[in-house]
């Protein structure tokens, strides 16, 4: 399993609980957490993982009433994309969605589920390269952003660039992948 650095101060998740909270102390594997309503507890490092936004934050960008959106919905200027399609070229699009990936979540706890959702990110990774597919939508939700940030963390290790995809089309839950391909 990927592995972000934890330190006194981050914020994290549970991945098993609906807790977070803040890092209080690091005691070896031992991570004490102190969530909003004060209470503490301790977690070892694989139990949790670190919240780089929140919900609130991302999803503020997503309300139908925010001006700043409406003002950029109603824009008439097309911007391009850092992407651009070639007629031939193939984009792989794969939706990390627990729900599409397995039949029953049934005896998988959060962070089964999110060892299915990386592995089967790497795979289709190492596929892209294998078969020198340039561009790669991962769509992943936002949810608390612990699948995307893990995502992020996953890709950093390949030969890739890597964006939030298409708001139009994906609104805030993707992210696309340009895979570096050698010459030969």
């Amino acid at each position: 399993m990927l592995r972000m650095r934890l330190e006194i101060g981050n914020k994290v998740a549970v991945l098993d609980d609906v807790l977070k909270g803040i890092i209080t102390n690091i005691d070896g594997e031992n991570i004490t957490i102190k969530t909003d309503d004060e209470m503490v507890f301790i977690f070892k490092s694989y139990e949790l993982v670190k919240i780089e936004k929140e919900q609130h934050e991302l999803t503020k960008f997503s309300d139908i009433n925010n001006p700043f959106l409406k003002q950029k919905m109603a824009s008439p200027k097309k911007k391009k994309s850092a992407f651009v399609k070639d007629k031939n070229e193939v984009i792989l699009e794969v939706d990390l969605h627990i729900n599409q990936l397995i039949k029953s979540t049934r005896g998988l706890d959060n962070y089964d589920m999110l060892n299915l959702q990386l592995d089967t990110a790497k795979r289709k990774i190492e596929y892209a390269i294998n078969k020198r597919i340039s561009k790669i939508v991962f769509i992943h939700g936002v949810g608390e952003g612990v699948l995307k940030t893990e995502l992020h963390y996953l890709l950093n290790k390949y030969p890739v660039k890597y964006y939030d995809a298409s708001y139009k089309k994906y609104g805030l839950g993707a992210t696309e992948v340009y895979v570096y391909q050698n010459a030969n």
